[in-house]
């Protein structure tokens, strides 16, 4: 029974969905038996016929015009198509006037089908909120409850092949999560204890147990829905141009329809049955539907595809500012690298034993948090060291540690820590030719001297390295901002392959530079972490947050990108080009359009029926075209 009413529930909702398509249907039925009975003599009935399909075809343009029109008192193109329509049947043109309104109503129902299938990927979206959860107390058996009851702190059982129903950490278990929802990335994420997940996603093959941290209203998923939405609500500026042109044009329209009715019977000799269809005509062909439709079905489709594929556009305004970037700012720490110091060389002193000098080093700085010895801990483990000797250490500020194993003193640190003029001289003076990498060098010493040294280093992800490498394909210049020295940033641009550097930025200095950049190039984006970055991101023509779908990334720039993959940026600079390319291919081609058939008018070389075509038709044409921005080949 219940899944007979969903059945019914969803049958309801797709016939609401098609109404003005199947009321166009329905209309060109009646015009056509109202033409067969026209041509069999019966005029009586086929009037009555043509009364209906104007009715049933044009019901909800005409009540969206005349609602616009009297509430907002703004004239429209739908105002336009009513009263040519009422013109035609007025002078006995019944065929012609019903044949507008039918035609009006493909191309109506047919904008509606566009804007609806950008907004069903999103309805797609949000029909992958799970409504049931598996909810585990104590010792119970789990229970399914309602998501919407869930709370805080409650741990939530996912079985494999079922969504995760809220933002949490994994506390047991581990699995492959699709991320394809939040992401756009198809590729599966192996997720284990101490994990994130993410509302939405699928648990792919392990049974995971997690606990709740967000409520369901503040949920990632939840967030970008919202996001979306509301980027789809915001007019770009050229939408917002072409509807303030909307209701002046119309107004223009009607004063050249109106002196068109009575100036060619006194200029030109016209008799008035021919003056006033002409000025029919011209109500028709001069209407400016399928500029209307130019601009708004593009923007909605090109967000659509954009959120799709892990993009997030905060409105119309920042998807156009993208298309006439000339120049990108990126912050190099977790933007251009990988944010986390990896161990790139380890040299020991002649006749000592590699690995367990390594554990030696480990074992000292295990006991510490600092970034440079987490990545020497992490090295040693993945020489396959995996214990470590215990030392009893004692920090030093600035400096480095002294770390005592079995009765040893050991000092790690900074050459002037260690002995610099030993430091710069072991190992042939390795120490200044890894420097000039843009490495950072730490040394171990014991009484006998330097026993060893450990070369670190940022390193650049190498999914950046091909994304500027698109960047430039598309004549973008890419300027690293960083606040490291000016070795270290040098070598890092170099390897990234970066058009231009600034080393030792702050982030007002970031600002001062993003402002220099500016001034040269006029349009620049900046992409960030959306935290220290925040105050460059507000400045740049176009802020672009990279973060893993944080929220302060959400909360922060104009463009989200929801997996910090920077080649993400050069698909978001594409489908922003496109979608110029095509409302630049709509906007000249409904112009073009309309000169023509108001010239072909006035030279009387187009009658109604041909104008009814060429102006609905090439609003058809200018719909279709848009849908284009759908298509994930840009």
């Amino acid at each position: 029974m219940e899944y007979s009413n969903r059945e019914n529930v969803s049958l309801i909702e797709k016939t609401k969905e098609h109404a003005e398509l199947i009321a166009a249907l329905v209309a060109g039925l009646f015009i056509l038996l109202a033409w067969r009975l026209d041509t069999s003599g019966q005029i009586t009935a086929s009037v009555l016929l043509y009364v209906i399909a104007f009715c049933v075809g044009g019901f909800a343009k005409a009540k969206e015009g005349i609602k616009e029109t009297i509430v907002e008192k703004k004239l429209n193109v739908e105002l336009l198509m009513v009263l040519a329509a009422i013109g035609s049947a007025a002078i006995g043109y019944w065929t012609e006037g019903a044949i507008l309104i039918f035609i009006f109503a493909v191309s109506g129902a047919l904008e509606t089908y566009a804007m609806n299938k950008s907004h069903r990927e999103i309805s797609a979206l949000m029909n992958l909120q799970p409504e049931e959860a598996w909810l585990v107390r104590g010792g119970f058996e789990p229970m399914k409850v309602a998501v919407s009851t869930l709370k805080i702190g409650d741990h939530l059982l996912i079985k494999p092949g079922e969504r995760v129903p809220a933002d949490g950490i994994i506390f047991k278990g581990q699995s492959s999560i699709d991320e394809a929802a939040i992401s756009g990335e198809s590729l599966p994420v192996v997720k284990r204890e101490g994990d994130e997940v993410f509302a939405g996603t699928v648990n792919l093959n392990g049974a995971i147990t997690m606990e709740m941290t967000k409520p369901n209203s503040e949920t990632l998923f939840q967030k970008i829905i919202t996001l979306v939405q509301t980027a789809q609500s915001e007019k770009s500026p050229s939408q917002q141009f072409i509807e303030k042109f909307e209701g002046t044009y119309v107004k223009f329209v009607l004063l050249a329809v109106a002196l068109m009715m009575f100036l060619p019977h006194f200029l030109l000799g016209w008799d008035w049955t021919t003056t006033f269809y002409r000025a029919m005509v011209l109500l028709v062909v001069a209407s400016p539907c399928a500029l209307v439709a130019s601009i708004m079905p593009a923007t909605l489709a090109a967000i659509s595809n954009g959120a799709k594929n892990g993009i997030l556009f905060k409105g119309g305004l920042h998807l156009e500012n993208l298309s006439v970037l000339k120049a990108l700012a990126v912050d190099k720490t977790g933007t251009l690298t990988q944010g986390k110091p990896v161990v790139t060389d380890f040299i020991v002193r002649d006749g000592l034993e590699k690995k367990q000098t390594i554990a030696l080093l480990a074992g000292v700085e295990a006991q510490s948090n600092h970034p440079l010895a987490q990545a020497i801990t992490m090295y040693a483990k993945a020489e396959g060291i995996t214990h470590f000797p215990q030392a009893n250490i004692e920090d030093i500020p600035g400096w480095g540690m002294k770390g005592f194993v079995d009765g040893t003193e050991y000092l790690v640190g900074k050459p002037d820590f260690v002995g610099e003029d030993e430091a710069n001289s072991f190992a042939n003076g390795a120490a200044s030719t890894l420097a000039a990498e843009g490495k950072t060098v730490i040394f171990i010493r014991d009484h006998t001297g330097i026993i060893a040294l450990a070369a670190l280093k940022d390193t650049v992800r190498d999914e950046a390295k091909h994304a500027i490498a698109l960047l430039k394909e598309l004549h973008i210049d890419v300027v690293m901002l960083t606040g490291d020295n000016e070795k270290t940033a040098k070598v890092i641009a170099k390897e990234a392959g970066v058009t231009e550097y600034v080393a030792e930025c702050l982030p007002e200095t970031k600002v001062t530079e993003m402002k220099r950049l500016l001034g040269h190039y006029n349009h620049v984006g900046m992409v960030g972490d959306g935290i220290n970055d925040a105050p460059a991101l507000a400045t740049a023509t176009t802020g672009i947050a990279m973060g893993e779908g944080t929220d302060v990334a959400l909360e922060t720039a104009d463009v989200v990108l929801m997996k910090s993959d920077l080649s993400k940026i050069a698909y978001a600079i594409r489908l922003s080009r496109k979608m110029q390319r095509i409302v630049k291919q709509n906007i000249v081609f409904s112009i073009g359009v309309i000169t023509l058939l108001i010239a072909s008018n006035f030279l009387q070389v187009v009658d109604l029926p041909l104008g009814v075509i060429g102006h609905e038709g090439s609003t058809i044409l200018v719909i279709l075209n848009s849908l284009r921005m759908l298509n994930k080949n840009i």
